[in-house]
């Protein structure tokens, strides 16, 4: 048997960028290491939506030496973080178990099996094109087609209805569950999706010629705007998930790849998927007697 070894942050760090480049990442974005020693032993990486209280006390808990995360912890930046803060809590709390922090965001997005193929391989969508900022770069030795978002086909029609039954059986509860707009009986086949937030591709959605296009965190004018404009000239329904469950999927996929990718290199380490509900929302109510009134239209 060939012995193994334990990796450092540097080794665990190297191999997951390989897999998901942070060249891919948005210019406004900020993925990438953001705590943790080079030369520290990582003998658990641990997966999360969210950099939280929670999923940063869990990472300590399991005594992992490496939190990755989606969403970047400070994306939109900190002059300070003493301990009464919560992202000084979490800074702390990762920096006290001798745990890192790397956030994985929209090069998770944009490469090969992440956010957005995780989402379609759960809809049995094999044949796939990008849906916005479509180029061709070389990722692990191959020259791939990465971007934002994907356009594919159902391997056969479904209702509207029948295909938001489909999405809600494999993404994470959440309170809000899913918003559909359209008649619940039409027919789709041809699906745009963007996983996040993803009403600014909407022209991009159009263009597709999908049937129905998912995405999450819609807003009311944009949303409105686009079902009115279907009425008069076509366009597609519209799915709009919980921001925090359309982009869950991914991390199986990468934990099972960066395990791989090290061991080919003689390194072993265990993972875990954080199962902690990230989600903002705790309850919804329903309100008036207008409710579904929108799928008369």
């Amino acid at each position: 048997m060939t012995d193994t070894k334990i990796p450092t942050l540097h080794d665990v760090v190297t191999a997951f960028h390989e897999i998901f480049p942070p060249a891919l990442a948005e210019n406004w974005d900020a993925s990438g290491l953001v705590l943790g020693r080079k030369d520290a032993p990582v003998l658990t990486v641990g997966f999360a939506v969210d950099a939280t209280v929670k999923t940063a006390a869990e990472a300590a808990e399991c005594g992992a030496g490496l939190l990755i995360t989606h969403h970047p912890l400070l994306l939109r930046g900190a002059s300070f973080l003493p301990d009464t803060d919560y992202k000084g809590e979490i800074t702390h709390t990762l920096i006290e178990a001798r745990c890192g922090l790397l956030a994985a965001h929209t090069n998770v997005d944009s490469a090969p099996h992440g956010t957005n193929d995780a989402f379609m391989d759960m809809l049995g969508i094999s044949e796939r094109q990008v849906l916005a900022d479509d180029q061709s770069v070389e990722v692990n030795g191959s020259q791939v087609q990465v971007g934002i978002g994907r356009v594919g086909r159902l391997p056969l029609p479904m209702t509207l209805k029948e295909l938001a039954e489909k999405i809600a059986d494999f993404l994470p509860a959440t309170a809000a569950g899913l918003r559909v707009a359209g008649r619940a009986d039409t027919q789709v086949q041809k699906v745009a999706l963007c996983t996040g937030a993803g009403d600014s591709l909407f022209k991009e959605a159009l263009k597709s010629g999908a049937d129905v296009y998912i995405t999450a965190d819609l807003r009311h004018h944009p949303a409105s705007e686009l079902r009115e404009n279907a009425l008069i000239a076509g366009g597609p329904a519209l799915i709009d998930c919980s921001h925090f469950a359309s982009e869950w999927l991914w991390m199986d996929g990468a934990a099972q790849l960066l395990t791989e990718r090290l061991a080919d290199r003689g390194f072993t380490i265990s993972t875990y998927i954080s199962d902690l509900n990230t989600d903002p929302w705790d309850f919804t109510v329903s309100t008036g007697k207008m409710s579904g009134s929108a799928s008369t239209r």
